[in-house]
């Protein structure tokens, strides 16, 4: 039974020994962070080279999920395509001989360990979390010097690489702000580190890197954080208020593009109007549409479902059950129910639950019987099963 669930995956657990607080103090949008562990076999349990390989030659994959990256010489689709679009396996592992970078993009979505880790991160952060994984040869480097517009965790697993980092051109840009190399300069050396197996770095968005292996090959996985940003909740907000007051929805003053014409009137109204938001609206529905987005984007991880469907029937009050570490949700009460909101579904309980509901979403590892609430043993089973219906919670013995 302990194969259906995933280990609980904290950002504790990936930044150890750093705190959280000292985390979010020193380094989150701020500065790279680097824990050297001398623990190689921090992530084997995460991704192997045999996972990769099924990855590019059992899974189905395609261009754009796997690409190829070569800094030194350009790389083109084409180059590992076929006419129809598919991938040519044997161009990709040839091209990775001839010093190309294997890319394999969103590898949360197929492989269990890293949705874990996904998931997890998401749950704690509430913003949503992807893997990528980066196969490179022996002393090559895959993409040239750049920035990410989303702030990353980079997961060292096999070999070492080489990571330099350089200025920071555009502060903490915006997912459309992408670097380019003509506008954007890439400024000194302002960092240098080498990453070995059970290695982590955190590196904010707008930081420019680049890194190069070392005389074996390298397996990292690059964890992104989709932030979002105050901006977002900004726009949503002025969005809202468009719908409830005429005065966002008049016309700009006919004219107002010819040369000479009154722009401080434009600032006037325009200040006016962000007044008018603050004070006669509030951001509720918007912060209610990101939770809600967020949680919808989380689909469930079910390994092991029919098993505990299997295993309902068997359960008494001793059963030792737990939530699902990897489930993302928002409970919503009303007066006569309380609904839970989880894999873009809707799920809704009679409110006299909510304690024992409450308890179970949110602990790892219970017997039944220590529900808390004023449930009788049918209604603290019939809630348990009810649970593990619906992928939020697992029986890890009966």
């Amino acid at each position: 039974m302990s194969s259906c669930l995933e280990l609980p995956v904290s950002l504790d657990w990936l930044i150890n020994p750093t705190t959280t607080a000292a985390f979010f103090n020193e380094y989150w949008e701020q500065n790279p962070l680097v824990i050297s562990r001398r623990r190689s076999d921090y992530f084997s349990s995460v991704l192997s080279l045999d996972d990769v390989d099924r990855a590019i030659t059992s899974l189905n994959l395609t261009y754009p999920s796997i690409t190829l990256k070569n800094a030194d010489k350009g790389v083109r689709p084409a180059d590992y395509t076929t006419r129809n679009g598919s991938l040519d396996v044997a161009a990709v592992y040839q091209l990775f001989s001839e010093g190309s970078t294997i890319v394999l993009a969103f590898l949360d979505n197929v492989l269990p360990p890293l949705t874990s880790i996904c998931r997890g991160l998401e749950r704690e952060l509430n913003f949503p979390v992807q893997a990528n994984a980066y196969l490179t040869p022996a002393r090559a480097q895959g993409a040239k010097y750049h920035y990410d517009t989303h702030d990353v965790f980079v997961l060292q697993v096999i070999g070492s690489k080489h990571w330099t980092m350089y200025g920071t051109p555009l502060e903490l840009p915006l997912a459309n702000q992408d670097f380019d190399s003509r506008t954007h300069e890439r400024g000194a050396s302002t960092m240098e580190f080498e990453l070995e197996p059970g290695d982590v770095a955190y590196i904010p968005r707008g930081l420019v890197h680049d890194a190069r292996s070392s005389k074996e090959l390298s397996l990292h996985i690059t964890v992104g954080i989709l932030c979002y940003r105050w901006a977002d909740l900004l726009l949503e907000w002025v969005a809202d208020a468009s719908l409830n007051d005429p005065a966002f929805r008049k016309s700009l003053p006919p004219g107002f593009a010819r040369e000479g014409s009154d722009r401080s009137q434009l600032q006037e109204i325009s200040a006016n109007l962000l007044k008018r938001v603050a004070t006669n609206s509030d951001c509720s529905a918007a912060i209610t549409r990101f939770a809600d987005q967020w949680i919808s984007a989380c689909p469930p991880l079910l390994a092991g479902q029919m098993e505990q469907i299997a295993l309902l029937d068997r359960l008494r009050m001793q059963s030792i059950v737990g939530a699902r570490p990897s489930i993302v949700f928002r409970t919503q009460r009303d007066s006569s129910s309380i609904s839970v909101h989880a894999f873009a579904r809707k799920i809704t309980f009679p409110v006299h639950v909510e304690n024992a509901l409450r308890f179970a979403l949110n602990e790892f590892r219970f017997s039944i019987g220590n529900l808390p609430g004023n449930l009788d043993d049918s209604g603290k089973l019939a809630l348990v099963r009810r649970l593990v219906r619906e992928g939020l919670m697992a029986v890890l013995g009966v």
